[in-house]
C-alpha cells in the first residue's frame, strides 16, 4: 500500500504539484512492473482554511471551489500522462473516521478538548520529531509568536476546530465543527491501507509539521507503527 498527500483544492495546480504526481507515478509504475500488487491512495483536501478563504473571496461554496480545482487537477494530470491512483478519497467524505481517531486520542490521554476545539498534546507522544529529526526543545525556543491561550502547550496542534459562522461544519461529540488538516491524512490512509502500511509519500515541504503530526496522531491512537517507509520529493 502507498499513500501520498494530494492537493488542497483551492487554486490551479502548479509545477510543484505536477512534480509530486509524476515522481510518485514513476514509483507506482516501477512497483507494479516489479510484480507488486499496489494499492495507491492519493487524497484530496477539500475542507481547509485556504478553501474557506477562497470561498469567502469569491462568494461561492467550498464544495464549488474544491470540485472546480479537483477537476482541473485531474485534467492536468491526464495531460501529463500520470496514471490515476486506484483510490482518491476526499476529506469531507471521511469525517466519521476522523472523529473516531480523535476520540481514541482523547481516551488515550493524547488529546484534550477546550470549548469545542480539540488539540493534540505533543509532549504526550514520546516519539515526536523522529521523522523530521527535530527536538522538542528546539521547537519550543522557536514557538510561534501568537500563542493560543487555550492550548496547554504552544506546540499542541488542532485535531478538531469548533464551528465558526460561514464555515463548513459537521456534528461531533464536541459540538459542530470541522477537522484539522493533519487528522485528515491519518484517518484516510489508515481507512484504506490499515496500519502499518508500506509507503507514505509527499512533498519535502510536508515533512514538518504535516507528516510529523500524522505519525503522532496515528501511532498515538493505535499504539503501533504508522508507515514503514517515507518518500519525499523536493
Amino acid at each position: 500500500g502507498m499513500y501520498c498527500c494530494g492537493i488542497t483544492a483551492y487554486d490551479t495546480c502548479h509545477l510543484g504539484h505536477a512534480r509530486a504526481a509524476v515522481v510518485f507515478d514513476v514509483v507506482y509504475r516501477y512497483l507494479e512492473r516489479a510484480g507488486f500488487d499496489v494499492t495507491y491512495v492519493r487524497n484530496y483536501t477539500d475542507v481547509d482554511d485556504k478553501i474557506i478563504n477562497r470561498s469567502k473571496e469569491e462568494g461561492r461554496s467550498c464544495t464549488e471551489i474544491s470540485e472546480q480545482y479537483i477537476k482541473e487537477y485531474e485534467e492536468d494530470m491526464s495531460a501529463l500522462g500520470v496514471k490515476a491512483p486506484g483510490i482518491t478519497p476526499k476529506a469531507t467524505e471521511h469525517i466519521p473516521e476522523m472523529i473516531a481517531t480523535v476520540e481514541k486520542l482523547i481516551e488515550r490521554g493524547m488529546a484534550y478538548e477546550v470549548d469545542g476545539d480539540v488539540y493534540f498534546s505533543v509532549r504526550k507522544f514520546p516519539g515526536y520529531g523522529k521523522l523530521s529529526r527535530k527536538k522538542i526543545e528546539d521547537l519550543e525556543s522557536g514557538a510561534r509568536v501568537e500563542v493560543d491561550e487555550r492550548k496547554r502547550d504552544p506546540l499542541d496542534f488542532a485535531l478538531w476546530k469548533a464551528a465558526k459562522p460561514g464555515e463548513p461544519e459537521w456534528d461531533s461529540p464536541w459540538g459542530k465543527g470541522r477537522p484539522g488538516w493533519h487528522i485528515e491524512c491519518s484517518a484516510m490512509s489508515s481507512r484504506y491501507l490499515g496500519q502499518p502500511f508500506d509507503i507514505h509519500g509527499g512533498g519535502r515541504d510536508l515533512v514538518f509539521p504535516h507528516h510529523e503530526n500524522e505519525i503522532a496522531q496515528a501511532e498515538g491512537a493505535e499504539g503501533r507503527q504508522f508507515a514503514r517507509y517515507w518518500l519525499h520529493n523536493g
